[in-house]
C-alpha cells in the first residue's frame, strides 16, 4: 500500500515516512500542494497524510479537489489547535486529522484504524439494504441514488454501513465514533455531527432529510425501509 505524506517540513516528513516504512507501507512524500495533489491522484494511493498549511495549495483546497473526484482516505495534520478549525478540515472531507505536535506512532496506528475501515467485508456481509431510492451494497462497499454510486469517503461509508445494519435502531454518537474510528479514539465531540452532515448532503441533494434521522438528545438512525415513501 502506498501512503502519500503532503508535508512541507522535510523533519517532520522524512520521521513519518521512517515509521510508515517500519509498519510496511510503501511512502512518497511532497513538500508542496500541487505536487502533493498530483501524487496523491495515483492509482495506487491507498491514503493521504495532508498538511494543512503546506506551500503552492493549501491543504484545505488539496483536500477539496481531491474529494471532488477521489474517496481516497485522507488524515489532516494541523498545528491550529481551535476546535472549529479541525471541524473546518472534516467539512471539507478529512476523514480523521491529528494536531501538531503528535507521537509519529499516533500518526501510523490512525493510519492502520482508517485502512481497516476501507478492508474488505467479510463473507457473512448481508444482502444490500434498500430504502426508497437508496440501496446501501455492504459487499461492494457502495451507496447508490437512484441507480447511480455516490461518492463517498471511508468514514461516511462506516457510518453508513453502521446504521444500514441496523435499519430503524437509534445509535447514540459515542457508539457512532466508537465504530466508525475504534474504541477509545480520541477526538471532538462534534466529529459524527460533521461526518453525518457531509453524508446527508450526498444522500439528500435536495436538502430533504429522507434518510439519515436526527433523534434530538441521543444520536442518529437510518429510516426503516417501510418509511422509504414518507
Amino acid at each position: 500500500m502506498r501512503i502519500v505524506v503532503i508535508e512541507d517540513d522535510a523533519v517532520v516528513a522524512e520521521t513519518l515516512t521512517l515509521y510508515l516504512e517500519q509498519a510496511g507501507y510503501d511512502v512518497a512524500t511532497a513538500s508542496n500542494g500541487v505536487a502533493g495533489l498530483a501524487l496523491a491522484k495515483g492509482a495506487n494511493t491507498a491514503l493521504v497524510v495532508l498538511d494543512l498549511m503546506i506551500p503552492g495549495m493549501s491543504g484545505q483546497d488539496v483536500c477539496r479537489r481531491l474529494r471532488a473526484e477521489s474517496s481516497v482516505p485522507i488524515i489532516m495534520l494541523t498545528a491550529r489547535a481551535s476546535e472549529d478549525d479541525r471541524v473546518a478540515g472534516l467539512e471539507l472531507g478529512a476523514d480523521d486529522y491529528v494536531p501538531k505536535p503528535f507521537s509519529p506512532r499516533e500518526v501510523v496506528a490512525r493510519v492502520q484504524a482508517l485502512l481497516r475501515r476501507t478492508s474488505s467485508p467479510s463473507a457473512t456481509t448481508p444482502p444490500p439494504v434498500v430504502i426508497g431510492d437508496l440501496e446501501v451494497d455492504l459487499f461492494a462497499r457502495q451507496a447508490r441514488l437512484c441507480g447511480r454510486a455516490v461518492l463517498l469517503t471511508p468514514t461516511e461509508f462506516k457510518l453508513l454501513e453502521t446504521l444500514a445494519r441496523s435499519p430503524g435502531r437509534v445509535f447514540t454518537r459515542e457508539e457512532l465514533l466508537a465504530r466508525a474510528f475504534g474504541p477509545g479514539y480520541d477526538g471532538l465531540d462534534r466529529t459524527v455531527d460533521v461526518h453525518v452532515t457531509n453524508l446527508r448532503r450526498k444522500l439528500d441533494p435536495n436538502s430533504a432529510t429522507r434518510f439519515v434521522m436526527t433523534v434530538h438528545g441521543v444520536g442518529y438512525r437510518l429510516a426503516h425501509p417501510r418509511e422509504a415513501g414518507a
